[in-house]
C-alpha cells in the first residue's frame, strides 16, 4: 500500500482516503524504529480529528517502547523547541495548518529540533510504515504529559526581545480559531507580569476545529479583509494573523494595509544585522530583490535555499545564520532551535517601532515602494510542467540569469519572475517582482497569467 500522505517534507493528505487512524499508528510505529526513539514529544492543533490521530499515533509509539511526553493544544513551534528543551529524540504535531477542513498531517522533527532528510530518514520511515515490517513490540511505553513546556518556551520567545525599548501599542490579533489563542495568552500574561506597555485586541480567539470564520489561511487576499477592518476599527498600531498551528505570523499596518512576508524578512533581516553585523541571512528564491538589497546595504552574507522548511532549517544549521525567512511567511531564528515561529516576528516589529519611533507602514512604505511585487498567484494545470516549459522558453533568451534551484526564476535587467510547483499542494505558483517599476509590474504580470491562464485551458501533454 502507496502511503500517498507523505509529502516533499512532511506528512498531509485527505482523511480516508490518505490519512487515517491506523496510517497515524503506523507512522508512530515507523518514526519510532527509524529514528530509534525513546522519547518522543507530541503536540496537535484543535481539529475535530486531531485528537483521535493523536491517540492513534501514540499507539504506534508505544508498541515501539516510546515515553511520549505530551504538549496537548499546541502550536508546532511548541513541539520544535520542546523536542530539544525535553531532550527528546524527536518531535510530532498532528496539524493541518492551513489546509481545508477534510485534511490533517503530521510535522516531524529530530533530535535537536532537526528536520528529517526528505529522501533519508523521511523516505525510510514512509517505506517501513507502508511495509508494516516492524520489529517485536516493545514494552515500557507511556504518555507524560509536560504543561511545564509552555513557560520555559514563553520564556525563549520573550528572549528575542528586548521589554525596555517597547513602547505603548495596542495590537489587533486575530488567531483564526486556530490552535493560536492559549499560547498567545500565555505570552501576553507574562509581558503584562515584565509590564511591557502593550494593548492587545482580540479577534476570533477561541481555538474551534469547526473553523465558523473559515480555515485561518491570512495568505489568502480573500481572508485579509476581516483583519483589515477589525485592525482600523479598534484603533491599532499594527494587526497580526495566524495560520492553524501558528508557526506563520502575517502582519497589518494600522491602516489595514496587508503587509507582504518578503518586506517583513528585509525588516528583520537589517534589525539582526544591527545587532550582529555581518551575520548571515537565509532566503528562498521566490521573491529575492528586496532581501538581497537588504541584506548588502547592511553588510551580511545572503544564503539561498530551497523553499520549504526542512530546506531553511538545514541551511540555518549549516551556515550559522542568524536569521531565514520566506515570503510566506515562515521565519526562522537560529536561536529558536533553527526552527520557525509565528510568535518572535510580530514581537520584534513591535520593539523596531518602539526603537525607531516609527509606524509599520513608515518601516516598510520605501521598501515596498523600491521592490513592488505581485503576491503569490496560484494556478491549477492539467501539466505543470508543459506549462512551466512553455513560460521559460519564451521568457530565457532575454533572461541575465536563471535559477533553477526551485522551479525557474528568470531575472532580467529591471524584474524578476520565479515559476514552481508547489510541494504540498496541485498548483503552480507564481511570483513577479520589479526594481521600482509598478507599471512593469502590472505588465509583466498579466502577460505571465495570461500564458498560464492559456495552459489551463489545454488538454495535458
Amino acid at each position: 500500500m502507496t502511503l500517498t500522505c507523505f509529502k516533499a517534507y512532511d506528512i498531509r493528505g485527505r482523511l480516508g482516503i490518505d490519512l487515517d487512524e491506523d496510517i497515524a499508528r503506523r507512522i508512530g510505529r515507523a518514526f519510532a524504529e527509524e529514528l530509534g526513539a525513546a522519547r518522543v514529544v507530541t503536540g496537535r492543533d484543535c481539529r475535530a480529528s486531531s485528537d483521535a490521530l493523536w491517540a492513534a499515533l501514540c499507539e504506534g509509539l508505544i508498541a515501539a517502547g516510546v515515553e511520549v511526553l505530551d504538549l496537548g493544544l499546541a502550536g508546532t513551534e511548541e513541539m520544535y523547541f520542546a523536542t530539544t528543551h525535553l531532550d527528546a529524540d524527536g518531535g510530532i504535531e498532528i496539524t493541518a495548518s492551513h489546509n481545508p477542513m477534510d485534511y490533517n498531517g503530521m510535522k516531524l522533527v529530530m533530535r535537536g529540533s532537526a528536520p528529517l532528510d526528505p529522501e533519508g530518514e523521511l523516505a525510510r520511515i514512509k517505506a517501513l510504515a507502508e511495509s508494516q515490517a516492524f520489529a517485536p513490540a516493545r514494552p515500557g511505553g507511556t504518555v507524560t504529559p509536560v504543561p511545564e513546556a509552555r513557560a520555559a518556551y514563553v520564556d525563549r520567545v520573550l528572549s528575542f526581545v528586548d521589554i525596555a525599548a517597547l513602547r505603548p501599542l495596542t495590537i489587533l490579533v486575530n488567531a483564526g480559531n486556530g490552535t493560536a489563542g492559549p499560547t498567545f495568552d500565555a505570552i501576553a500574561a507574562e509581558l503584562d507580569r515584565r509590564d511591557a506597555p502593550l494593548r492587545f485586541v482580540r479577534m476570533h480567539h477561541d481555538p474551534d476545529g469547526s473553523f465558523p470564520n473559515g480555515i485561518p489561511n491570512p495568505l489568502l487576499p480573500e481572508n485579509q479583509p476581516a483583519t483589515a477592518e477589525a485592525v482600523r476599527a479598534a484603533g491599532a498600531d499594527m494587526g497580526v494573523a495566524w495560520d492553524g498551528d501558528f508557526d506563520r505570523c502575517f502582519l497589518f499596518d494600522a491602516g489595514g494595509r496587508f503587509i507582504d512576508g518578503e518586506f517583513i524578512v528585509g525588516l528583520l533581516a537589517a534589525a539582526f544585522l544591527e545587532k550582529q553585523p555581518g551575520a548571515a541571512i537565509v532566503h528562498d528564491p521566490r521573491v529575492v530583490l528586496n532581501t538581497r538589497d537588504v541584506i548588502a546595504a547592511a553588510g551580511g552574507r545572503a544564503v539561498q535555499a530551497r523553499t520549504g522548511h526542512a530546506f531553511l532549517k538545514r541551511a540555518l544549521r549549516e551556515t550559522g545564520a542568524v536569521y531565514g525567512g520566506e515570503m510566506s511567511a515562515h521565519h526562522y531564528f537560529r536561536d529558536f532551535v533553527c526552527c520557525d515561529s509565528g510568535m518572535i516576528p510580530w514581537l520584534l516589529v513591535a520593539e523596531l517601532m518602539g526603537r525607531r519611533g516609527a509606524s509599520l507602514a513608515d518601516l516598510v512604505g520605501a521598501r515596498m515602494a523600491a521592490f513592488p511585487s505581485s503576491g503569490e498567484i496560484n494556478f491549477r494545470l492539467p501539466d505543470p510542467k508543459a506549462a512551466i516549459a512553455a513560460v521559460v522558453d519564451a521568457f530565457a533568451p532575454q533572461a541575465q540569469s536563471r535559477d533553477d534551484m526551485d522551479g525557474v526564476s528568470l531575472e532580467f535587467a529591471d524584474w524578476r519572475f520565479n515559476l514552481r510547483s508547489s510541494n504540498t499542494e496541485p498548483v503552480v505558483r507564481l511570483n513577479v517582482e520589479t526594481r521600482g517599476d509598478a507599471r512593469l509590474l502590472a505588465e509583466k504580470t498579466a502577460l505571465l497569467q495570461k500564458m498560464l491562464d492559456a495552459e489551463a485551458l489545454t488538454p495535458a501533454h
